[in-house]
């Protein structure tokens, strides 16, 4: 007795199937809604990345003629000490603001989930100051952090502490930068973080209160574990946000009075900026995004496989 066996469909067949779904209105339906993002993606996303990849192999600089110069472009990026300087900068900015960030963040999570009501009202209050523009939180920042007259160094003062000067000593202006931007700006990772610790169970505070767990030892074994996640998240979108630092620092540092800011206070997104709106050095600064490009795309890579050994997802095993 014969028996059919059943084979899976060719190459041909599943790529007339695909083709075939386009003739569905609920699909024609569906790309039309998508439309206005897929325009503006492409005309103002991926568009400007593919010319600035273009231009990076170029000497382009408006004025001049346009010439190809291949990777020289890069070769001067990898030899310019500027570079390292802002690189340097960055990163160790970075490695201060995103820890604080973070911290910060789970420390006002964690009183508001024992607040109750009122949780609503402070949850919003935590959050208006990540609707303000970069901009005033840099002209905020120059009020707060002044080394003179700042209310920072006038608040020390009551305590007889005699604070630095954060904007113009170098050891003190990144860690200025990370206070202010970082806990500033905290809101949104706090209602993150406020709505990972509302969905942890119960009942596992209850076992480990059982077992004899203090609060700490809850927190650390309970909490954690469930919403490491929402701090996988928090810390890969600070990372990416901190890499790219721009708008406060330039307004605090590199405004009319100081247009060339200080050594101390350049940022790699600066650099680029210098070198692209006041040197006119386009092609060297496409090259340098995109070497900001590669820098973040492998620092988030290191992050997602290090997630595999620290972040738990329920269900897993």
């Amino acid at each position: 007795m014969a028996t059919a066996t059943a084979t899976a469909p060719g190459p041909r067949v599943r790529a007339r199937r695909w083709f075939s779904g386009f003739g569905d209105r609920d699909t024609w339906a569906a790309f039309a809604f998508l439309s206005p993002w897929l325009f503006g993606f492409v005309v103002f996303t991926s568009g400007p990345m593919i010319a600035s990849l273009i231009i990076s192999f170029t000497d382009y600089s408006i004025i001049q003629t346009t010439h190809n110069v291949g990777l020289e472009n890069y070769r001067a990026a990898y030899h310019d000490p500027q570079v390292r300087t802002a690189l340097r900068n960055t990163f160790v900015y970075t490695l201060m603001s995103v820890p604080a960030h973070v911290i910060v963040a789970l420390w006002l999570a964690s009183l508001l989930a024992r607040v109750g009501r009122a949780a609503g009202f402070f949850r919003t209050v935590f959050y208006l100051p990540v609707m303000s523009p970069g901009v005033a939180t840099g002209i905020l920042y120059l009020l707060i952090f002044n080394g003179s007259y700042g209310l920072l160094n006038e608040a020390l003062r009551w305590f007889h502490i005699t604070g630095p000067f954060w904007t113009t000593d170098p050891l003190w202006v990144k860690p200025g930068l990370a206070l202010m931007i970082s806990v500033w700006g905290v809101g949104a990772s706090v209602v993150i973080f406020l709505a990972a610790l509302k969905g942890v169970p119960q009942h596992l505070y209850e076992a480990a209160a059982m077992d004899g767990a203090g609060k700490w030892r809850q927190f650390r074994d309970v909490t954690l574990p469930m919403i490491s996640p929402a701090i996988f998240f928090v810390v890969i979108i600070n990372t990416i946000a901190g890499l790219q630092t721009f708008d406060q620092v330039y307004t605090a540092f590199f405004n009319a009075s100081t247009p060339y800011g200080t050594s101390a206070s350049l940022m790699y997104a600066i650099y680029i900026f210098q070198e692209a709106f006041t040197l006119f050095k386009f092609g060297y600064a496409s090259a340098l995004a995109w070497v900001l490009f590669a820098i973040i795309g492998v620092i988030t890579a290191i992050q997602i496989v290090a997630s595999r050994r620290f972040v738990y997802y329920e269900g897993q095993r």
